[in-house]
């Protein structure tokens, strides 16, 4: 009786918070030196498949475009600018 169903009579509220291993990077981004008119492969490894990366120019985020192409492939994320002139330094 009571209503604690079993409890003894004690009772307790909790909660679980899972722990996630951040995402890091295996393989970082190197420098390059490329002419204008050419292309440039930008890649980076990160630690889990299937994660969400964002490619930024300063603030700015990159999208897919005519510009640019973004590709991801396991672990593998890849940024592509084509038709390179100096204003994508």
């Amino acid at each position: 009786s009571g209503g604690d169903a079993g409890l003894g009579g004690c009772s307790s509220v909790g909660v679980l918070f899972p722990t996630v291993a951040p995402v890091t990077f295996v393989k970082a981004l190197n420098s390059l030196e490329l002419q204008e008119g050419g292309t440039a492969h930008l890649s980076c490894e990160v630690s889990k498949p299937d994660v969400p990366v964002e490619w930024k120019k300063g603030t700015s985020v990159i999208c897919s475009s005519q510009k640019c192409s973004i590709k991801q492939e396991g672990n593998v994320h890849t940024l592509i600018i084509h038709d390179l002139n100096r204003a994508d330094s």
